[in-house]
């Protein structure tokens, strides 16, 4: 498959200061991803004992339960400026991330990304599709892209207007169709399709992929008409190390019944000083789209033999881009 062209990023100089502002903004990103929801609603809470602030959150919390409280299923809110802060190459530059595409994407259509795998925190994700660290709107002018998560997060005070402000949105039926049908060509919805289920698989090494029942992202492409695009991000199962949890595990039988519950993975994970990410290079591959024609009510097996195409498409990226990017040959994609 023809490299185009990547982020060709230059990182910056790896002088002692450069690498304190490196830890630093990860430990707030991962700090971010791990209780940012919690923290912002317990900080919330906490200032309503402040008879200066509580009118200001009275009012906040009124707006954003009448009136703003679906805002992430209808396209977000995005402010640009936060994308762009030159903060986030720290994060970059810490791993680092790198975004490669193999085929231009013509901004007169409209895409969908799936992103594999989830890994511990989603990284390369967040790097490659919230930021503007490593070029995205230079690589696919006239693309937006929308990165979206788990509904629940949209729910917390102040966390969520974070998330959106970075162009983020939740993952719904109704987010799909706003992005994909209602915002006209030239947008990109992002779907880490394994979600919280394969991040219990993300293990340095292993690519196994939740991906065979998975079959929604497949549908809403057909249905509105979108163009299926596999995402392969090498290197994002070896920021952490966690347990073996193989699937007949006590371990994995626990985790998955609290799953259930909450929607998110219990990962007893740990890092480079425990909590940070290990310094591990995360190269994000974009591959080629595949053209769906619109259908509003797409049958079981049309569904079905566009997922194929995907997973066959998904297979060929991995196994021809595997080795240049520290692969092992005999390193399988395993589908489950």
């Amino acid at each position: 498959m023809l490299k185009v062209g990547n982020s060709n990023i230059k990182g910056g100089n790896n002088s002692l200061l450069s690498r304190v502002f490196q830890v630093i903004v990860v430990t707030a990103v991962c700090g971010s991803f791990t209780c940012g929801h919690v923290v912002s609603l317990i900080v919330m809470l906490c200032n309503m004992t402040n008879v200066v602030l509580l009118p200001a959150i009275l009012a906040y919390l009124f707006w954003f339960l009448a009136y703003d409280f679906r805002r992430s299923s209808k396209g977000g809110r995005r402010w640009n400026a936060l994308r762009n802060l030159s903060s986030w190459n720290y994060y970059r530059d810490y791993f680092p991330v790198r975004l490669i595409k193999t085929t231009e994407l013509s901004p007169e259509k409209n895409y969908i990304f799936g992103y594999h795998p989830h890994g511990v925190m989603c990284a390369g994700a967040w790097c490659n599709f919230a930021t503007e660290a490593t070029g995205f709107s230079k690589l696919f002018p006239g693309l937006t892209p929308h990165l979206l998560t788990l509904k629940l997060l949209y729910w917390f005070p102040l966390f969520r207007d974070l998330l959106m402000a970075l162009g983020l949105c939740d993952v719904s039926r109704e987010s799909f169709e706003q992005i994909l049908c209602k915002q006209g060509r030239g947008n990109i919805a992002i779907v880490v399709v394994g979600g919280a289920a394969e991040s219990l698989d993300a293990h340095p090494g292993f690519y196994k992929l939740t991906l065979k029942n998975r079959k929604g992202f497949v549908k809403m492409a057909i249905r509105t008409g979108a163009s299926l695009v596999p995402v392969i991000s090498f290197g994002e199962n070896d920021l952490f190390t966690q347990p073996r949890n193989p699937p007949e595990s006590r371990l994995r039988r626990y985790q998955n019944a609290i799953q259930k519950i909450i929607s998110f993975a219990p990962v007893p994970f740990f890092g480079r000083l425990f909590v940070l990410p290990h310094q591990k290079p995360i190269n994000t591959i974009v591959g080629s789209p595949i053209h769906v024609k619109k259908r509003t009510n797409p049958s079981r097996r049309h569904v079905n033999k566009v997922h194929n195409q995907y997973v066959a498409s998904l297979n060929e990226l991995f196994q021809q881009n595997k080795a240049k990017y520290g692969i092992k040959e005999t390193t399988p994609l395993i589908i489950v």
